[in-house]
């Protein structure tokens, strides 16, 4: 995973990761991809981009989505693997975490210029990822069912490292410290009563 954050986008507004020597690209000097005039025709009568940099940090924010649901459907496919009641646990908490993702995935693009429709498409495509995670895992897992638990530990430290080098700085990026703290405690006080919901 700390691979895959380097050279592959970014969640955090289409960054990449930089060291102390390198300097990171302003949003103004990306420039943008310029396709063929058929090739984009469609995109271009149904969208008006008025605002070219967010719309490529929206870009890059949905490639780095997506990149990041596949180990949440890996999450998923374990843990069903491990119990059905403990799968569909997982998958709700899950479900509850994608509505403000998605939201965050299409809010850029819609704001740059680009139409609602298609700015809903790309959340919805970037959540196709989980699916695909969770059959892979279940395909694999069905296989060499002894690796199920070293698969739930891969999940559950994927998703850490998720949350401790990518969200938890990019929310608090723009200084709010204190909200942040606050939905991490309330996000895992639900997780809990979720757990007791479920009996697992």
């Amino acid at each position: 995973m700390l691979i895959m954050d380097i050279t592959l986008p970014h969640i955090r507004f289409g960054e990449r990761e930089t060291s102390l020597e390198e300097k990171t690209v302003p949003q103004e000097e990306i420039i943008p991809f310029r396709g063929g005039r058929h090739q984009h025709g469609r995109f271009r009568r149904h969208n008006q981009i008025t605002n070219r940099p967010l719309y490529m940090t929206g870009v890059l924010l949905t490639l780095g989505i997506t990149i990041h649901n596949l180990p949440e459907g890996i999450a998923v496919g374990a843990g069903y693997m491990h119990t059905p009641q403990f799968g569909l646990y997982i998958a709700m908490a899950i479900m509850l975490h994608n509505i403000p993702e998605g939201i965050a995935t299409a809010l850029p693009l819609c704001t740059s210029g680009v139409c609602k429709w298609d700015s809903f498409r790309a959340a919805l495509l970037s959540g196709f990822a989980e699916p695909i995670g969770a059959m892979a895992a279940v395909l694999f897992l069905s296989t060499f069912e002894a690796l199920i638990p070293m698969a739930l530990a891969f999940a559950g430290g994927v998703m850490m490292f998720i949350t401790l080098d990518e969200l938890i700085p990019a929310a608090r990026e723009y200084g709010h410290q204190h909200y942040t703290a606050i939905g991490i405690i309330l996000g895992s006080i639900f997780v809990f009563l979720l757990s007791g919901i479920f009996g697992v």
